[in-house]
Order: structure tokens, then C-alpha cells, then sequence
């Protein structure tokens, strides 16, 4: 039976790259809402008036929630990328039914 040390660089790759795709999913997710926050702004203002207000409490909500998300993925990256795979998992599914 090989030593257990040859298995501890794999270990540690795999939470490296673990923690790496729990960064750039909350990298992607701050973008999401970034740009969720810029169109539902650009609507409203087509709309005027109270309409921006809206917008502006639209946005606060948005960017409360994309800060929580970063936030839950930063104290646990590891059930933040396996729930992202699961999710990637049922879009990838959805999609296939789709083109049947």
C-alpha cells in the first residue's frame, strides 16, 4: 500500500482548486448582479419617475443578496461549488430536454 503522502498533494490540489472555482463563482455572481442592477435601472429610467425608485431599492435588494451569496461561498467553498455543479448539473439537463 503506497504511503499516505502521495495522496496529500492530491488532497491539496483538489481544495485548491475547489476554493478556485468557489472564487470565481463568486466573482461570476457579483458580475450577474452588477449587470442585473445596470439593465433593471436602464428599464426603469425609460419609465421615469417613481419607476426610479424602484430601481434604486431594486438594485439595494440585488446587491444584499449578491453580498450574501459571496459571503456564504467565502465561509464554505466546498458546498458552494458542489451545489453549483448540482445546479449546472439540472440546467444542462433542462437544456437537453429542450432540444428534443
Amino acid at each position: 500500500m503506497p504511503p499516505a503522502k502521495s495522496a496529500r498533494p492530491s488532497l491539496d490540489e483538489a481544495r485548491k482548486a475547489t476554493a478556485d472555482a468557489a472564487a470565481e463563482t463568486g466573482r461570476v455572481i457579483t458580475d450577474l448582479g452588477k449587470r442585473a442592477k445596470t439593465v433593471v435601472r436602464e428599464r426603469l429610467d425609460d419609465l421615469g419617475g417613481p419607476a426610479s425608485d424602484y430601481a434604486d431599492y431594486a438594485g439595494e435588494r440585488i446587491e444584499t443578496a449578491q453580498q450574501y451569496l459571496v459571503d456564504r461561498i467565502n465561509e464554505k467553498p466546498v458546498p458552494a461549488a458542489m451545489a453549483a455543479l448540482g445546479l449546472g448539473v439540472v440546467i444542462g439537463f433542462i437544456l437537453a430536454g429542450r432540444s428534443r
